[in-house]
């Protein structure tokens, strides 16, 4: 079990506080003088050991990208925006050159229908000791309409989504092009909550070390379709063509 599946730690998991829900819950992360087992900061974002490791055999931080608890991922100003994704992305790739993980997680949840518990916006950086989550990912899942380019950073919309509908990918090569990619995350959320045809209030960011290349998979979360849940059949949306026209339109002319 311990090679496919994690197993989560419900004695803690029911300790966890939760703000996404519970607008009058107070925010852990705002009491930053109370803040314990920090590895790294800078300015506003912090590095720390998650105080709730619900998941067995993971070492779990928490990435606190803000002290303004009602800040988001599409409101940061370019400076703070690429601070976060140099600070991010350094430590995720520390992690997994360290050798003392079979691989390494990083992602962020935001909103009600991203399976996050505190509305604080944050990201998670978690090292597994025996899954490798490349099992269970295919190069197909970053194929895509090209939506924009330049410095070498590609992004694009799924044509073969992982879970299915709208997923965005952004691609680079180089840890010089992370202003690019950080850029381009910004506008793929910021459409996501302002502009879709099917507005919605959550998202996830998922990030990839892919061969040569550094991936950030930007999903729009719904309710999961019963065809992904019961038999893992990702559905793709006939109108991904208005969208990438769309969002050219929008952020690129």
């Amino acid at each position: 079990m311990t090679s496919t599946h994690l197993l989560f730690n419900t004695a803690i998991g029911v300790k966890k506080p939760e703000s996404i829900r519970n607008k009058n819950a107070s925010c852990p992360f705002c009491a930053r003088d109370e803040l314990t087992d920090i590895i790294d900061t800078d300015d506003s974002i912090i590095l720390l050991k998650n105080k709730y490791p619900v998941l067995e055999n993971a070492y779990q931080t928490v990435l606190i990208e803000t002290d303004d608890c009602l800040s988001e991922l599409s409101l940061y100003p370019k400076e703070h925006l690429v601070r976060l994704f140099t600070f991010g992305i350094k430590h995720w790739l520390d992690f997994q050159e360290s050798g003392k993980y079979r691989s390494v997680l990083y992602f962020k949840n935001h909103g009600p229908l991203s399976g996050g518990t505190i509305a604080h916006p944050h990201m998670q950086i978690v090292g597994l000791h025996d899954i490798d989550y490349m099992e269970n990912i295919s190069p197909m899942y970053f194929e895509g309409m090209n939506i924009h380019e330049e410095n070498g950073v590609t992004f694009s919309l799924s044509t073969k989504p992982k879970v299915g509908f709208y997923e965005f990918n952004v691609k680079m090569t180089h840890l010089d092009q992370i202003p690019t990619f950080a850029s381009y995350t910004q506008m793929a959320v910021h459409y996501i909550l302002n502009h879709f045809p099917f507005r919605a209030n959550s998202y996830n960011l998922f990030f990839y070390r892919l061969d040569d290349a550094i991936y950030v998979k930007v999903v729009s979360r719904y309710v999961t379709t019963p065809l992904y849940i019961g038999y893992s059949i990702p559905q793709v949306p006939t109108n991904l063509e208005r969208i990438r026209k769309d969002i050219t339109s929008k952020y690129f002319e």
